[in-house]
């Protein structure tokens, strides 16, 4: 009964200090502005791909994430600026989305062959990461793992539990906020996913901005004598 109480209380800690990080709202509201073009099938395909990526990141960042940071000579900085380059990258593209091609005119006598263009999967990058886990949640997860490792006060199996629950819940959370995001597109309409679409990129830039300016400040803290 003390581990199951043990585990509970992990879970609840993990849902505490993670849930703000992932922020499964802001996720939807990216979501509604890049998958206005697809279809609800194609939606809800992403959304549970997204959920599924979410799982995957959340559990190997905890097992793995710090054994390949290590590997690959990636720091807690390093990967705050990347992610941020990520972001605001995405955020411009949202600004200032490319002009759509217009479509071309049917011959007569030519027998009509509509091909659909295949949607651009936006399941891993970037509503998995770096919009739901992105750069802080994963320094916090590695950051848990480390810290697990040193002080040990829980037993191994409780931890792994834990880490496991803890991530199939937040990728149900998410995976029920992307899923809602049909009921959101039939109120807003195309407009207002278009104008969705214009705040979301400039809050991703500006998001962008700050994590590569926190990983700057970090990075800063490092080097002797600062």
């Amino acid at each position: 009964m003390t581990d199951v109480l043990q585990i509970l209380h992990l879970i609840g800690l993990g849902l505490v200090l993670l849930l703000p990080l992932t922020n499964p709202l802001t996720s939807v509201a990216l979501f509604l502005s890049l998958s206005g073009d697809m279809s609800r099938e194609e939606r809800h395909h992403q959304a549970m791909m997204a959920s599924f990526y979410v799982f995957l990141i959340l559990v190997i960042s905890f097992f793995c994430g710090e054994l390949v940071m290590r590997l690959f000579g990636i720091s807690i900085p390093g990967l705050r600026i990347a992610g941020g380059l990520i972001v605001a990258y995405i955020g411009f593209r949202m600004l200032f989305p490319p002009a759509h091609q217009p479509t071309p005119e049917k011959i007569e006598g030519e027998e009509a062959k509509v091909l659909k263009p295949t949607a651009q999967s936006i399941a891993f990058v970037p509503i998995a990461m770096p919009s739901t886990a992105g750069p802080g949640t994963i320094a916090m997860i590695i950051s848990a793992a480390s810290t697990w490792h040193q002080a040990g006060n829980y037993s191994a199996w409780v931890v792994y539990i834990t880490v496991v629950l803890t991530a199939v819940i937040l990728s149900l959370v998410l995976w029920g906020c992307l899923r809602s995001s049909d009921l959101i597109m039939k109120v807003v309409g195309k407009s207002g996913i278009e104008a969705i679409s214009r705040v979301m990129g400039f809050l991703l830039v500006c998001m962008g901005i700050q994590f590569m300016i926190n990983g700057v400040f970090e990075l800063i803290k490092t080097y002797p004598g600062t």
